[in-house]
């Protein structure tokens, strides 16, 4: 077995120190994984309405000053904290867009398509708002499932980070992600 390299030793020990409440850890941390969480930013970005006023570099500076404020965050390894900021960019992302809807009365949000990921059945574009509350009413019944969507989706984790951050099978995760594709398309569809 090969010994980890010296950068992934230092990020490790960046989260267990931030884990456990020492604020600077997350500001030696962020120039570490910058490239990585630039990378979900730009992703999230690109599906976005052509006039939005958010950069991917503001994203991830937003999401920066939220985790910094938020001192109840553990985080177990780079995947869980690279799907910890990814789901604060996300809820930074449906606030932008429902204060957009609000002052458009309802136009022009985030158009995502879920074929994004992997096929769902469908390839009609969909707002962030509405899949917040599609992901919000899946999390009432099935926490579980909203969390490999939250993963998978936003964050870009592979079934197999996302099985080892939720301390489940591979093979659960690829059924649960399933249904939740299922559901979800369902669920937008009826918007």
């Amino acid at each position: 077995m090969q010994p980890a390299p010296a950068s992934s030793v230092r990020v490790n020990q960046l989260l267990m120190s931030w884990s456990q409440g020492d604020k600077n850890a997350l500001n030696d941390l962020v120039p570490l994984l910058y490239e990585p969480l630039r990378k979900i930013a730009h992703r999230h970005l690109k599906r976005e309405r052509r006039d939005h006023t958010l950069q991917s570099a503001a994203l991830v500076n937003e999401a920066y000053l939220r985790l910094l404020g938020d001192s109840g965050i553990r985080v177990t390894d780079k995947s869980h904290f690279i799907a910890v900021a990814a789901q604060v960019m996300r809820h930074i992302l449906v606030e932008h867009a429902r204060h957009h809807h609000a002052a458009k009365r309802g136009g022009g949000g985030l158009k995502l398509g879920l074929e994004d990921v992997e096929e769902v059945g469908g390839s009609k574009p969909l707002d962030l708002v509405t899949l917040d509350d599609a992901l919000q009413e899946l999390s009432k019944f099935d926490p579980q499932q909203a969390r490999i969507v939250e993963m998978r989706f936003f964050g870009g984790l592979s079934i197999e980070e996302t099985a080892t951050i939720l301390d489940i099978s591979p093979a659960t995760v690829k059924r649960d992600w399933a249904t939740a594709r299922v559901w979800l398309y369902r669920e937008i569809s009826r918007s």
